[in-house]
C-alpha cells in the first residue's frame, strides 16, 4: 500500500454540499447539524434529495438514482470543496454502479467525510479515485449533534489538520497486541469491508497498511464471521497492525475481546482495542490513506503528515 493524494484542506467561507448516500435523514437533526457548520465559518448547501424517502424501501434516503445524483452534481460542482454525508445506514453500494467515475476523477481532490455504512464510498473512492478520505462524523448523526470532542475532532482535521496529527483512543486503547508499526491507514465498518469482498469497487489486499475496522449493533459470532472471512480471503495478509474501534451494541465485550484474541492475533501484528472511533462517543476523525504509526502500547495514531494538504 501507497498513500493517497491529499485533498486540499478548508478555509473560512468554503462551500461544503450535505449529502445522503444510505439511509433516510431527520430534518430537525439535519438542521442543527448545518447550523454547526456555519459556526465553524463553512457555507454548507444540501442536495436536492437529502430528504427523500424511498417509495418502496423505507430504510432509502430516496431512489438509488436520486441519491448517485445528488452525489455526482455535489462532488462535480467546482464550487463545492467536501461533500459531507448526512448518515449512513444502508444505500451507498446500491448507488455504486450509477455514478460517472471518470467524471469524479476529472472533478480533481475534495475531501470526502463519512462512517458506517460510507466505508463503501471510502473504499470506492481509494481504488477508483487514489484519494485520502475522512472516516469521521456525520452531519444529522446524534453523537456529532450532542458531542464537543467529535466536532472539536472533525472542524480541526478540516480546517487545522497539522494540530490533530496525534489521534489518541478516546476508549480505553490497550494493547491487545503490544507493539508498534507503520503503514497506510484503510479500513471502517467491519461489516462492509466484509460485503465489499470481491467487488471492483474494493481494494483486493492490504499489505503494509494499518487496519481501522469498528461495528454497530453486531453479536460476537457474526463478528466472528466477518473477520474469518476476512481471514481467508487473504485479504488481511500482510497486515501491518491493527486498531479496533468502538463495537456499540455489540453485546458482551468480554466475549468480543476473546473472538477479537482469537481471531487477530494469530496475525502477529499490534493490535490496539477500545480506540473509539467509528459508533461510539465522541469518535475521532481517522484518515484514510496516510502513512501513520500505530502504538499499541500507548493506544495512538501518529499522522506522517496532515490528513489534508
Amino acid at each position: 500500500m501507497i498513500p493517497l493524494v491529499r485533498p486540499p484542506r478548508l478555509a473560512p467561507g468554503a462551500r461544503v454540499a450535505v449529502v445522503a448516500p444510505s439511509g433516510p435523514v431527520v430534518e430537525e437533526r439535519l438542521a442543527a447539524g448545518l447550523d454547526l457548520l456555519r459556526g465553524w465559518g463553512l457555507d454548507p448547501v444540501v442536495a436536492p434529495h437529502v430528504l427523500d424517502r424511498h417509495p418502496d424501501f423505507p430504510y432509502l434516503a430516496g431512489t438509488d438514482a436520486d441519491r448517485a445524483a445528488d452525489f455526482q452534481a455535489a462532488w462535480c460542482d467546482p464550487d463545492v470543496t467536501a461533500v459531507l454525508c448526512a448518515r449512513g445506514g444502508y444505500g451507498a453500494q446500491r448507488m455504486m454502479d450509477l455514478l460517472d467515475w471518470d467524471a469524479l476523477r476529472a472533478a480533481g481532490p475534495k475531501v470526502l467525510v463519512g462512517y458506517s455504512d460510507i466505508t463503501a464510498l471510502h473504499e470506492a473512492f481509494a481504488v477508483r479515485l487514489g484519494l485520502v478520505t475522512l472516516h469521521g462524523p456525520m452531519v444529522s448523526a446524534l453523537d456529532f449533534l450532542k458531542n464537543s470532542r467529535a466536532q472539536e475532532h472533525l472542524r480541526a482535521t478540516l480546517l487545522e489538520p497539522e494540530s490533530v496529527m496525534a489521534i489518541r483512543a478516546v476508549g480505553a486503547g490497550t494493547a491487545l497486541v503490544p507493539g508498534r508499526a507503520r503503514g497506510v491507514t484503510l479500513g471502517g465498518c467491519l461489516s462492509l469491508l466484509a460485503a465489499g469482498l470481491d467487488t471492483p469497487h474494493a481494494r483486493s489486499g492490504a499489505r503494509g497498511g494499518l487496519l481501522m475496522i469498528e461495528d454497530i449493533g453486531e453479536e460476537a459470532y457474526r463478528l466472528d464471521r466477518l473477520l474469518t472471512q476476512l481471514l481467508r480471503s487473504g485479504r488481511l495478509d500482510g497486515i501491518a497492525g491493527i486498531a479496533l474501534g468502538s463495537f456499540k451494541d455489540c453485546g458482551s465485550y468480554e466475549l468480543l475481546r476473546r473472538v477479537l484474541v482469537d481471531r487477530l492475533r494469530g496475525l502477529g501484528v499490534p493490535v490496539v482495542e477500545e480506540f473509539g472511533f467509528g459508533h461510539g462517543d465522541g469518535a475521532p476523525t481517522v484518515p484514510l490513506g496516510v502513512r501513520a504509526e500505530l502504538d499499541a502500547d500507548a493506544g495512538t495514531l501518529t499522522l506522517e503528515e496532515p490528513a489534508l494538504a
